[in-house]
């Protein structure tokens, strides 16, 4: 198949480039394991051309490849956030940033998940063509320049891959009393532990302290009724569990990148159709 371009693509085998300028390992579908083992003769030879000179840059969950590669550790790095638990558990030393559309250090560059590999695509003409043509291939192909964040389309899952049967209970606790004002020591009560042992053990399990969790479930419990309704902030705010609309404001923004009114904006159907 030709190009409609006037330019030439070469095909070649990955073994046959003696020092290729720019490695870009796509997004993979399927079982992790399987994938990894099949080709670690490729992961071998991404880490010998980034350490001879070649930059690497992965799509989405080619983020696998870099971290098996062993370019990852010290470095930040993202992905689509629904692979955050599962890289941090294979990868304890590498530095997720599940909120992050594009990171660049040291010659590795990781993006965001499914479309947001087109703005990391979009990033790197834009550092290695210019700002003009960057500019120009956002117009033409109708991307958003220079955006940063993926936060406002996580889905907080809960974070329940883990044994500790205690912080799973107080998990569900909070996630069917997050409208009640709870505090952490209630928490730890009822979880029959104390509030220095009960934070220390969550956070483990979870990878957030206790408070952090009960922010995230209350900004999701926002989130879902301003997709829906068309119920006031201030409303919405006291049903997630908040009674200080600055307060609510600025949580919501620190979690999801928006402020509740674009939040709405963005994702309620009505105000989509509407506008």
């Amino acid at each position: 198949m030709l190009p409609i371009n006037p330019l030439f693509v070469t095909y070649c085998l990955a073994a046959e480039l003696k020092k290729p300028d720019l490695i870009i390992v796509p997004a993979f579908y399927g079982d992790r394991d399987s994938m990894l083992k099949k080709h670690k003769d490729l992961i071998n030879w991404v880490s010998t051309k980034y350490h001879e000179g070649s930059e690497v840059a992965s799509l989405c969950s080619g983020i696998y490849f870099l971290a098996e590669a062993g370019l990852l550790p010290g470095r930040s790095c993202t992905a689509h956030w629904s692979d955050m638990e599962d890289i941090v558990r294979r990868y304890p030393d590498v530095n997720f940033l599940s909120d992050m559309v594009i990171t660049d250090q040291e010659g590795v560059y990781t993006s965001g998940g499914a479309f947001s590999s087109l703005n990391l695509i979009l990033y790197m003409i834009d550092k290695f063509c210019g700002r003009e043509v960057g500019v120009w291939a956002s117009k033409m192909f109708s991307l958003d320049m220079d955006r940063i964040s993926q936060s406002h389309f996580a889905v907080f899952k809960g974070q329940r891959k883990h044994n500790d049967d205690d912080v799973l209970k107080a998990q569900t606790y909070i996630e069917e009393n997050h409208h009640l004002p709870l505090t952490i020591d209630d928490i730890a009560a009822r979880a029959n532990m104390s509030k220095r042992n009960f934070i220390r053990r969550f956070k483990k399990a979870t990878k957030n302290t206790p408070f952090e969790y009960l922010q995230r479930v209350k900004i999701e419990a926002a989130k879902k009724a301003l997709e829906k309704g068309s119920q006031s902030i201030n409303l919405l705010m006291y049903d997630a569990g908040y009674n200080d609309i600055k307060t609510f404001r600025e949580v919501f923004k620190k979690i999801t990148g928006l402020t509740p009114q674009d939040y709405r904006r963005k994702y309620n159907r009505e105000e989509i159709y509407l506008n």
